[in-house]
């Protein structure tokens, strides 16, 4: 009687789990980074991005690999932003192909200024995402700062592109050492502007270069000691204030 009385109940089983298991699953990797907003991918394109303006030759492919790596930086913002993927993957990847095979069909003064107005679109459009995808947090941890330094590099190559844009238009050397300058170059000159450290070996040339590195030098360093230094400050006190005492 017992022993049937013991078969009869019903057998309690183990309540599975509602939360993921914490193991590794292939992508649980990039889920997690998407999910927290991590930049650490588009610091990545940046750096490679970065590589490519100062060690490419000036040639046409050259650009063109800008081209593609801006579209695909902008891609991976809105990724990281939770801003959507796929879609605007396609269009961006898309737009980056016909302009880098316009680029390396022609490669004409006017088409080069063009796409590197282009590039400073991507470029602007990448910072804006990043703008957002930081706000979008509502809090100050390690995705946000790294957002940060992220426009802050991005701020450099902004306009490392525009004044490659300026000197593929206009007429005359954008420089007044005579000559417009290899890609290197201006990467070197916009950095060295944005830090205001002032060497002098290069010097815009016209009223508009002039203009253009005056803003580069201001709004970098307002943005440095401005927007970076307030998240890093405000969290490192939010981490003094989860230490126990």
């Amino acid at each position: 009687m017992f022993t049937s009385a013991w078969m009869s109940a019903p057998q309690e089983r183990p309540e599975a789990s509602s939360s993921p298991r914490r193991g590794w699953r292939p992508g649980s990797r990039v889920a997690r980074l998407h999910a927290n907003h991590s930049y650490a991918f588009v610091l990545i394109l940046i750096a490679a991005l970065f590589l490519v303006l100062i060690a490419a030759p000036q040639e046409s492919w050259a650009l063109s690999v800008v081209v593609l790596l801006g579209s695909a930086l902008l891609a991976v913002a809105l990724w990281a932003s939770g801003l959507g993927f796929a879609g605007r993957t396609v269009a961006l990847l898309v737009i980056g192909g016909i302009a880098a095979s316009v680029q390396l069909a022609s490669g004409g003064a006017t088409v080069t200024g063009l796409v590197w107005l282009l590039d400073v679109a991507l470029v602007a459009g990448t910072m804006v995402v990043i703008a957002f995808g930081v706000f979008d947090q509502r809090e100050i941890n390690r995705q946000s700062i790294s957002g940060a330094i992220c426009i802050y590099l991005l701020l450099g190559i902004l306009y490392t592109f525009v004044y490659g844009a300026v000197a593929a238009l206009q007429s005359g050397p954008f420089f007044a050492q005579g000559t417009d300058g290899t890609t290197a170059v201006r990467v070197y000159f916009s950095y060295v502007t944005m830090a205001t450290v002032g060497y002098g070996d290069y010097t815009a040339a016209t009223s508009l270069g002039r203009s253009l590195a005056i803003t580069e030098s201001l709004l970098g360093q307002l943005y440095l000691v401005t927007v970076v230094a307030l998240l890093v400050g405000h969290f490192g006190e939010r981490k003094r204030e989860r230490e126990p005492a």
